[in-house]
């Protein structure tokens, strides 16, 4: 997966759960706008809708079966996290499920879903990864990481084809380290989270209010899974103030939303970023992001100092 130049892919959690409805003609109309507009990689999981968005994909992929797509999913969520889930039979079994719901013989990447941190460091999990690759049940492995301790272990292995972690605007510790590890390894980096749960698309105040089937509504606090997935675990109130001061560095004729990809894009090492979308509009605004041009040094420079000032003491130690 190691490219020099990032590219935009599409992040399916939307179209699974957790992010309010979105009905089934809604998300195969993402899927369509995302795809004609140029988008190659889409990024879904298991546990999205307990396997609704890789449906939704599955049925995407009969009826564009010369799009050209790179499809990657995620295995481990559906069960209680403990170290010892993570075998070879319960691997299979997972990855037999995924191929079924995308109708694909192989699986082009299957990453391990933030799993437990002891996961990361055991042999025989990657002997098991290594195994599905000789089935040919899988075509390549990964991980998708919440802290850059996890990364750095995962790079360190040499069957590992990518990580994939939250970098934006407003989580930046991944580009100290991460990110120049696995450039030298030649490991992908898909960034994820690339618009801090829509913070980033400069399009919430303090008066939007997130439907109880949102996760910007029941994980404020992490009480369902990492506080990290959502909003990057920037408090609410910090993070609009962070955008508002972000927005007079956004260029002419850009958004926010395009501003905060192309500073991930311009990042050495970003193979791949993957925001979601809700709705066609979104997804094509999002693509566009790859044509705009590297931001200019004082626009990085005041994304470094509203992180430094307002962000950092908040996630840089914690994740």
């Amino acid at each position: 997966m190691n490219r020099e130049a990032g590219v935009v892919g599409l992040g399916a959690w939307q179209l699974g759960a957790d992010w309010g409805q979105v009905s089934e003609s809604e998300a195969l109309a993402v899927l369509t706008a995302a795809v004609e507009d140029g988008v190659t990689f889409l990024d879904t999981a298991d546990v999205y809708g307990d396997g609704r968005s890789e449906q939704l994909i599955g049925r995407f992929l009969r009826e564009r079966p010369d799009a050209g797509l790179t499809v990657a999913t995620k295995m481990g969520r559906r069960v209680p996290q403990t170290p010892e889930a993570y075998v070879l039979e319960n691997f299979r079994a997972w990855t037999d499920r995924s191929r079924a719901n995308l109708g694909v013989d192989v699986l082009d990447l299957v990453q391990l879903h933030c799993p437990p941190t002891p996961v990361f460091s055991t042999d025989a999990v990657y002997d098991a990864l290594d195994t599905l690759v000789a089935e040919e049940r899988i075509a390549a492995y990964g991980v998708s990481v919440e802290t850059c301790e996890e990364a750095l272990a995962a790079i360190a292995r040499p069957g590992v084809a990518s990580v994939q972690i939250i970098l934006n605007a407003l989580r930046h510790k991944p580009v100290e380290r991460v990110l120049p590890a696995a450039l030298a390894a030649g490991v992908g980096i898909i960034a994820r989270v690339p618009l801090a749960s829509g913070l980033l698309s400069g399009r919430y105040d303090e008066h939007t209010t997130f439907g109880s089937d949102d996760h910007r509504n029941y994980n404020r606090h992490g009480e369902s899974f990492d506080v990290g997935e959502t909003f990057s675990g920037v408090d609410y109130e910090t993070g609009l103030a962070a955008v508002r001061r972000l927005r007079p560095a956004v260029p002419q004729g850009a958004t926010m939303a395009q501003f905060a990809l192309r500073w991930i894009l311009d990042q050495p090492g970003v193979t791949v970023v993957i925001p979601g979308a809700r709705n066609a509009e979104q997804a094509r605004a999002n693509v566009a992001a790859a044509a705009l041009a590297p931001l200019p040094a004082e626009a990085t420079a005041t994304v470094d100092t509203v992180y430094t000032e307002l962000v950092r003491p908040q996630v840089h130690d914690r994740w």
